[in-house]
């Protein structure tokens, strides 16, 4: 699968653009704030139906205008297919596939795999559990629809019933037969989330292992993923019920896979509280790399490696591995932004990697 051209209108700080992409790594290059992340933000909404950056579409039009549009033409299984993301204020958004237009996006999740590598992504490490579970959420998203469809049911019943519980306590009035509806809700999509990200991890676990050795260099170090969730030992329905009192107290619901965590270890001690920061980088690149493994093998296809901004992050050390990594014959088509031009096209030129190169300017896109 490739990315052939990609086309914009009204999209940030973009009037219009329109580039091609010829080989397989394609470097943007410009001063911060040029618009380098903002076409790997369009290139997320082909994938995705929605931004990474910023999850409200109306903040993605550029100023002054009503509207934005983007375009994709990718080559797989060796066709062209055209998706294009279109946003018109009350007309809200759409998204088509060669120019069908969907009914729901989610039936778009998947088709056209991606992997981003930001400098946020450190929070995997150092942040809560919704960092992580995001993360997962994300990913197997994109190779499971049940767990896709499950997902949105079970976070829609419980902001549903959050809502209630909030009213319950204004009120002082127990809804019993809408609360046990959301609960059955609850309880059917949890159970399997559950089951789901638990065969994950199983699958996920070696190959994260495989990747941090590698860019360790073999270095004893073994690399861990704990699944932590309150289901692992309760039975879900009767906790709910047991914890309603409680529930309507806080105004939230206390319990459930909403709460799930992914617990990151090295030997066996916390990463985040025992790893060093060298550690800690290589762990997280781990991650992304895993990512791309399983999705390479659940897809069936080489999915996009969109690096964003990552040579402020990392030593030389370890952009060197990563760069001799990526552009091997194992990945595909990799687009990179850096400030620095000299940094990244010394790196390239140092590993043999030939790159076609834009420069960004204020929206603008040259070569």
């Amino acid at each position: 699968m490739r990315l052939e051209r990609l086309q914009l209108g009204n999209f940030k700080n973009y009037a219009e653009a329109k580039v091609d992409f010829v080989g397989n790594v394609h470097c943007f290059f410009g001063k911060n704030g040029s618009g380098k992340t903002n076409l790997l933000e369009a290139i997320h909404y082909l994938s995705f139906t929605k931004g990474r950056f910023l999850s409200h579409d109306l903040s993605n039009v550029r100023h002054g205008q009503d509207h934005f549009f983007i375009k994709g033409v990718f080559e797989k299984n060796e066709k062209q297919v055209e998706v294009i993301c279109s946003f018109a204020g009350e007309r809200k958004k759409t998204m088509a596939e060669n120019g069908k237009e969907y009914s729901r996006f989610s039936e778009h999740i998947g088709k056209y795999p991606l992997v981003l590598v930001a400098p946020d992504d450190s929070e995997l490490i150092g942040e809560g559990g919704e960092v992580r579970r995001k993360f997962f959420d994300t990913l197997l998203s994109q190779v499971d629809k049940e767990y896709l469809e499950n997902l949105m049911i079970y976070q829609a019943h419980v902001r549903q019933r959050n809502s209630l519980l909030r009213m319950i306590a204004e009120r002082g009035s127990i809804d019993k037969d809408l609360i046990d509806s959301y609960n059955e809700k609850i309880v059917t999509s949890g159970k399997i989330l559950f089951a789901k990200r638990s065969e994950f991890v199983k699958e996920y676990l070696p190959l994260l292992a495989s990747r941090y050795n590698f860019l360790t260099e073999g270095l004893s170090e073994e690399a861990g993923m704990n699944y932590e969730s309150d289901l692992i030992d309760i039975d879900f329905k009767k906790e709910l019920q047991l914890k309603l009192d409680r529930d309507i107290s806080l105004g939230r619901t206390s319990i459930g896979v909403h709460r799930d965590d992914f617990l990151f270890t090295l030997n066996g001690y916390e990463l985040k509280r025992y790893g060093s920061q060298g550690q800690q980088k290589s762990f997280f690149i781990a991650l992304k790399l895993a990512e791309f493994d399983y999705l390479k093998a659940h897809r069936d296809v080489k999915p996009l490696v969109l690096l964003d901004d990552i040579f402020d992050k990392l030593d030389d050390g370890r952009i060197h591995q990563l760069m001799r990594l990526v552009t091997s014959g194992d990945f595909g088509q990799i687009f990179i932004t850096d400030a620095r031009p000299d940094r990244s096209l010394e790196v390239l030129k140092k590993e043999g990697i030939k790159s076609q190169n834009f420069f960004v300017e204020d929206g603008s896109i040259g070569k």
